[in-house]
């Protein structure tokens, strides 16, 4: 049996019509308590049967600078797509774990494997399907600010504002890295966009035995997905062993530490918010 919605799509396309991207509703956060820091084993998350795959719920909840951070985790089978093209005001992002997928944005397919960062602007139309002959599993991010309730109903390519960082695919694992004294790091984004103040991106390896600065302490949201290897985690003093596919989100001005404890590389990904309820960094001391 057809749904209305999907009827009228197959409506359309019978007609050599296009059909319109659908506008997604913002719902709140659906859990009212504040998001600490929070450790997630990926083999701890049970996968929860749709009609396109699985999906294994993480957060819903507002943090202490965002209005709400939703976080997902889809495995699409194969010739599956995510959902019609649709549009909302915030600003998404996938990162594909395994498999192979097409992403329509705006009109514009791209393809994407294991290592992919995308992002989706603000009201750009956008879905993605699994073009591979296996599931394909990819984390899906959204941070809620502020600005998700006055951003102008207009794709953002459309609204083309200067210094905003445009929807993008992203292959992260084919960036080129940079040499540090404990591994290397790969910048992919560090730019404002229409609802964030500042996205950051980065990719981190550290060598066998080696770590991060003590107590590191940064103003953004963020989440921490380790990529590989096995990673020694300490937040405000409490510990946590990491695998690959396991990820934690870090709460504004926490102290971190982060340590290779396995014998090859070990590498993670941070994705850090800036929004105008971000707590200012103190001055540097001169």
């Amino acid at each position: 049996m057809h749904t209305p919605l999907l009827a009228s799509l197959l409506a359309l396309s019978a007609a050599g019509l296009s059909a319109q991207p659908l506008a997604s509703k913002y719902a709140p956060a659906a859990h009212k308590v504040t998001l600490a820091t929070t450790f997630v084993d990926w083999d701890a998350l049970p996968p929860r049967t749709t009609p396109v795959g699985l999906s294994r719920g993480v957060f819903d909840n507002p943090t202490p600078t965002l209005e709400k951070f939703e976080m997902h985790i889809t495995s699409l089978r194969p010739g599956m797509a995510s959902h019609p093209v649709h549009h909302h005001p915030w600003e998404e992002m996938l990162l594909i774990k395994e498999g192979d997928v097409e992403v329509s944005i705006n009109g514009i397919k791209h393809r994407a494997g294991p290592g992919y960062l995308i992002f989706f602007a603000s009201h750009d139309p956008h879905n993605l399907t699994n073009v591979g002959t296996t599931l394909a599993t990819y984390y899906v991010i959204n941070f809620y600010t502020d600005r998700v309730h006055t951003v102008p109903d207009k794709p953002a390519s459309e609204q083309n504002v200067p210094g905003m960082f445009a929807s993008a695919v992203i292959d992260c694992d084919g960036a080129k890295p940079t040499p540090t004294k404990t591994g290397s790091r790969v910048t992919l984004i560090d730019s404002p966009t229409l609802t964030f103040e500042r996205l950051g991106s980065h990719i981190t390896t550290l060598n066998p035995g080696q770590g991060s600065a003590p107590d590191i302490v940064d103003n953004g949201d963020e989440l921490f997905i380790v990529k590989q290897g096995e990673l020694g985690v300490a937040v405000n003093g409490i510990g946590c062993l990491m695998h690959a596919g396991s990820f934690f989100y870090c709460a504004p001005n926490d102290k971190r530490t982060l340590r290779n404890m396995g014998a090859g590389p070990a590498s993670y990904q941070v994705i850090k918010i800036i929004s105008a309820k971000s707590p200012k960094m103190p001055a540097a001391a001169s």
